[in-house]
């Protein structure tokens, strides 16, 4: 069953707690910068291993030494929910490892 759409005061809300997150478009999204391409490829696989996980998915941009990370649910009609929050909360997490900023 999918997630309910989140209202834009929740989503607002929500932002607050993710620094460098912002909303457009029906979408939270973000770029992080690292150090080389190969850290970038690595935090993208690393990205793609936690939305297999949590079966919930993103658009994934690969840059030269940037990833760029938007998502909303599908099954909820490309509205954001609190799964895209959980996603993007799981990242936060893991993206200091590959010396995301």
């Amino acid at each position: 069953m999918p997630s309910e759409p989140l209202s834009q005061k929740e989503i607002e809300d929500r932002l607050r707690e993710l620094p460098g997150w912002a909303f457009e478009d029906d979408r939270i999204f973000r770029t992080y910068r690292v150090g080389t391409h190969f850290a970038a490829s690595a935090l993208v696989a690393h990205i793609a291993s936690v939305q297999d996980e949590l079966n919930h998915h993103s658009d994934l941009t690969l840059g030269y030494n940037t990833v760029r990370l938007s998502v909303n649910s599908h099954d909820a009609g490309d509205v954001v929910t609190v799964s895209d929050f959980a996603l993007a909360e799981r990242v936060e997490a893991l993206a200091p490892a590959h010396g995301a900023s």
